[in-house]
């Protein structure tokens, strides 16, 4: 699979170059940046969406096909009260492809752009980079025939000040009829059961290919985490999967417990590269964008793999699931910990309905 040519834009196509934003909410061709500003007419008058109240759901893109969304940026204010500390884990990005009812995408705003635990940090990878300050980009193709709607929902008590995004996409005549549909879905476990896998992603019918994971885990027992192994079962498989990797961090590509040892003591090293990485690890609050510093916080690990080059190919379904165990001086041993995921994929339409969510508060961060 081809990830990017750089000689691709060379080629002269009859695709039409469009975005979407406050200043240009239809993304109509010569409409942009019309709104007046105390500096005039057409001088940066309506640059973010002013505010999004409690319950609210604003859309930010409603386009015409055929077409494919090539880039989103999106910021929102980082001012912190006890109210909206976890704002983006109670802002939910939702999309739609060709007259949809039920949502492609459906994740919490910060998760969708591998920032866990209602934070942002540094991600530096191909499709996701999270860049100062707050600065969140989705590179992932999402291509649609009729139409693509996206919104964002507030399920936050308070109202949420300066939203600001962008949505770059480009028209075309016609699209590949082996193209398929980008999806993303969230979930979480507060507390996965001895014994029993996390899933990360069932219920998938159609021919498709898996793309991406991102992770975020909150340590809830001691000693190593990361001895689980991952899961795929794929096109009918039952009781064991075709494909089952080794362990957690050889699964994001490090290995060893990502451990570096100085002065006898072992500490884990975190990184990001294009395809996979290990961007966010914190042990306190102080280590947090928090005003609300606490001691009592558990350990909290942020990691990300995208499979573009080696997207995990299926014909009928899939199914994706992740061991708990990890592992002390005695042996390996089941655990529990709070876990929630995104699984990015592709696949045919249309696509079963998503689980039913915990409510905002039930979201948020231990």
């Amino acid at each position: 699979m081809n990830i990017f040519d750089i000689s691709d834009v060379t080629r002269i196509t009859k695709d039409r170059s469009r975005a979407v934003n406050a200043e240009n909410p239809t993304g109509e061709k010569g409409s942009g940046g019309k709104a007046s500003s105390c500096l005039g007419a057409s001088r940066k008058g309506s640059p973010c969406i002013p505010e999004i109240k409690p319950g609210e759901t604003k859309i930010l893109a409603d386009i015409s096909g055929p077409g494919i969304i090539k880039h989103i940026w999106i910021t929102v204010t980082d001012k912190i009260s006890p109210e909206n500390r976890f704002v983006l884990r109670d802002l939910v990005l939702r999309m739609y492809w060709d007259d949809e009812t039920l949502p492609s995408v459906e994740c919490p705003l910060g998760d969708f752009f591998c920032c866990g635990f209602g934070q942002t940090y540094f991600v530096n990878s191909v499709p996701v980079v999270v860049a100062p300050r707050r600065g969140m980009n989705m590179y992932f193709s999402m291509p649609f025939r009729k139409n693509a709607r996206i919104t964002i929902e507030n399920q936050n008590t308070q109202s949420i000040p300066s939203f600001f995004y962008q949505i770059d996409y480009c028209l075309k005549d016609v699209l590949p009829d082996n193209i398929g549909y980008f999806h993303a879905q969230w979930r979480r476990e507060k507390l996965t059961t001895p014994g029993k896998d996390y899933v990360l992603l069932d219920n998938v019918k159609g021919a498709g290919n898996y793309v991406g994971t991102f992770l975020a885990i909150s340590a809830l027992e001691r000693y190593w985490w990361g001895e689980g192994e991952m899961k795929f079962y794929l096109d009918g498989d039952k009781e064991y999967p075709t494909i089952c990797g080794t362990g957690l961090e050889d699964y994001f590509g490090g290995a060893w417990s990502f451990a570096k040892i100085e002065n006898g003591k072992m500490e884990e090293q975190t990184f990001c590269t294009p395809f996979l990485g290990y961007p966010f690890y914190s042990r306190t609050d102080e280590e947090i964008q928090s005003d609300y510093h606490n001691q009592d916080c558990p350990p909290m690990r942020a990691l990300y793999r995208f499979h573009l080059p080696d997207p995990i190919s299926f014909c009928e379904d899939i199914r994706v699931t992740l061991q708990q165990i990890g592992s002390c001086h005695s042996g390996i041993f089941e655990r529990q910990d709070d876990v929630s995921s995104v699984s990015y994929w592709y696949q045919t339409e249309p696509h079963k309905p998503f689980p039913k969510w915990m409510a905002a508060k039930e979201r948020w961060p231990r």
